[in-house]
């Protein structure tokens, strides 16, 4: 009993640091004891690193242990009397410690927070091996699965899992410069739970993962795992395509959007657009009936520029009519204009087509021209084709012919957003199938969207297409099911940006909008979303506040550091210092499941599932002998 009792005062001995020196809120000022101003301690024949700038003190109150975090240190007075002359030059220094407070041990746990602030001369001393390990564990829950994704930068030996609920039912943010290991973070992270939960049956009945691959990081066939659904999209020739339904795309604010619409004029023309298109379905009798009545309508009236506008129009939805020998046949072919009647007639001197008389007998006989003509007989031939966007088209030349015989529109009010469509109409029919029943997941839980070969347009709109539409999706069935959606976005700044010259503010405000309300409500639903990004000072601030766990890389930008800073309450000064300098592969994590910000090294992936993101070797590049 007293061996024990002299062992335990001794290890206090050795571990005691000093006491505390003054209490400003959550800073604490630390007078260290003269007698352990060296780097090491010496203790029961091993060597002990001593507390520095960035290490962890624990503050003896009572019976509470309050853990702190060294910030910075300095020198308060040196005694240069002459009876120091002869002794040990770190004898002579006053160190100053600046603790931030960060929590406290109670039962056998660390709780991140503040309880009880310390006494001035409360005792400090260094943490022992437990302490230390308590506040480094973060899977808490006895239920939680923990996965292992390093191990603490200054020590090796000291791995770090995080558990799986406190992880992945969040929203997480991955930061740090084109380099610094985000991609291979990102990677790691999804690699673990994956193979963590491969063999349970439930994990791919009741889990999705979206991955927005903007440069073919992540499609490799067996990058991160295998056996995923990869997507390999791209506007300059069909590779895959996304399966879509007619109705994902009749949406006011999608295509208002694809179309570049005003909001006064264009944007309710296209909302009559989807009515009609809604009302007509695939009846293609009942298109070709409205167009029927449309063509005998504008040639029975007066007025020749409006009659030739509109007949601009029937031209552009119906197809091209041929002779037998293969020769073009306008569908004006027989149709005249007579100026001084104001009327137009079949043939060089056939009967005029009048407005529409007031009798009966009159009216047939004018119906009758109008029948025989060319225009009217195409209509026949008129046929839907399988390109949703180009049928669409046709519904907006059909509601505005209608709209111009009604005096409800004018032509260079309603084209622009026309020709936008029809600019991008080859583009959608490259990316988009609308085969009626989509199957986006094709059985797979885990898919990758490749848009690397995606132009600049398209990589904004895609993703807030599928991400919008899959979480009204899920949002949906959660009344019905309790399922999980994760929405994964690389180079996040392409799609979550606030800066943006190449877009309307109509349309960024949508955008954002989308993934806002999915950051905001998700939660909620079952949806997560994890983003990374080399630039977090372009991503909407609103979104890189709602985010809840942080694995932060090496930031040299000013503003993006500021932005980290601003964002992340859980940083310390320490933390914040540290990233302009943080080795590659190297991370600080910090938010809700870390108790504490800490400074990790992510643990190396298998060859085969790695990302496809390392830095070309110019060195065997360049000095390589052999050539093809």
């Amino acid at each position: 009993m007293g061996n024990n009792t002299q062992e335990i005062i001794t290890a206090q001995s050795v571990f005691r640091i000093g006491t505390v020196y003054s209490v400003d809120g959550r800073e604490v000022k630390i007078k260290v004891d003269k007698k352990k101003n060296s780097s090491h301690l010496f203790f029961k024949g091993e060597l002990i690193k001593n507390i520095s700038v960035g290490g962890y003190i624990k503050i003896i109150k009572g019976f509470t242990p309050i853990i702190g975090k060294v910030e910075s240190e300095s020198i308060y007075q040196e005694s240069l009397s002459e009876k120091s002359i002869y002794s040990s030059k770190e004898n002579d220094i006053d160190r100053i410690l600046i603790v931030q407070l960060l929590g406290y041990l109670e039962t056998k746990k660390y709780n991140r927070g503040i309880k009880e602030l310390p006494l001035i001369d409360n005792e400090c001393y260094l943490l022992s091996n437990e302490e230390f390990e308590l506040i480094h564990n973060f899977v808490t829950d006895i239920d939680d699965l923990p996965l292992r994704i390093g191990t603490l930068s200054s020590d090796s030996f000291i791995p770090i899992s995080l558990g799986v609920k406190s992880l992945f039912t969040s929203h997480i943010g991955i930061f740090g410069n084109t380099g610094s290991g985000k991609s291979y973070t990102l990677a790691k992270l999804y690699r673990q739970l994956f193979e963590a939960y491969k063999d349970y049956p439930k994990f791919k009945l009741n889990s999705k993962f979206l991955f927005f691959d903007f440069n073919g990081e992540y499609s490799g066939k067996n990058t991160i795992v295998s056996g995923k659904k990869i997507y390999t999209l791209s506007t300059r020739k069909e590779i895959d395509k996304i399966p879509m339904s007619n109705d994902d795309l009749l949406n006011i604010d999608l295509l208002s959007i694809f179309a570049n619409a005003t909001e006064k004029t264009q944007r309710p023309f296209i909302s009559r657009c989807i009515k009609l298109a809604k009302s007509i379905k695939d009846d293609v009798d009942h298109f070709k009936n409205i167009l029927k009545k449309n063509v005998i309508e504008v040639l029975c009236m007066s007025d020749k520029q409006k009659a030739n506008l509109i007949l601009d129009y029937f031209e552009q939805i119906l197809p091209p009519k041929y002779d037998e020998n293969g020769l073009e046949i306008s569908l004006r072919d027989g149709i005249s204009y007579n100026d001084s009647q104001n009327v137009f007639y079949l043939g060089k001197w056939g009967a005029p087509y009048q407005k529409f008389p007031d009798t009966s007998q009159e009216r047939n006989r004018d119906y009758q021209y109008a029948k025989s003509t060319t225009l009217y007989k195409q209509v026949d031939s008129f046929e839907y084709s399988n390109n949703f966007i180009e049928d669409f088209i046709k519904i907006m030349y059909l509601r505005l012919i209608r709209d111009v015989l009604d005096n409800r529109a004018i032509n260079e009010h309603i084209a622009p957003a026309i020709g936008k469509l029809k600019a991008i109409e080859d583009d959608i029919q490259k990316i988009f199938s609308f085969n009626g029943n989509p199957n986006f997941w094709s059985n797979n839980n885990i898919v990758i969207i490749n848009l690397n070969d995606v132009n600049t347009e398209f990589k904004k709109l895609i993703p807030m297409l599928l991400a919008n539409k899959l979480y009204k999706e899920h949002k949906m069935d959660h009344g019905h099911k309790l399922s999980y959606l994760n929405i994964i976005i690389d180079e996040a700044h392409n799609i979550l940006s606030y800066q943006s010259n190449r877009e309307s503010e109509t349309w960024k405000d949508y955008r954002l909008e989308v993934f806002e309300e999915i950051i905001k409500e998700g939660r909620k639903y079952g949806v997560f979303m994890t983003i990374a990004s080399q630039r977090p000072s372009d991503i909407s601030s609103t979104i890189v506040s709602q985010l809840h766990n942080y694995f932060i890389h090496r930031l040299v930008n000013e503003h993006d550091i500021n932005m980290v800073n601003t964002a992340i309450s859980y940083l310390d000064k320490v933390s914040i210092e540290s990233l302009p300098i943080l080795s590659t592969g190297v991370c600080v994590i910090a938010g809700q499941l870390a108790e504490m910000p800490i400074v990790v090294q992510i643990d190396k992936i298998e060859n085969e599932f790695k990302p496809h993101n390392e830095t070309i070797d110019i060195s065997s590049l360049w000095t390589n002998l052999e050539s093809n």
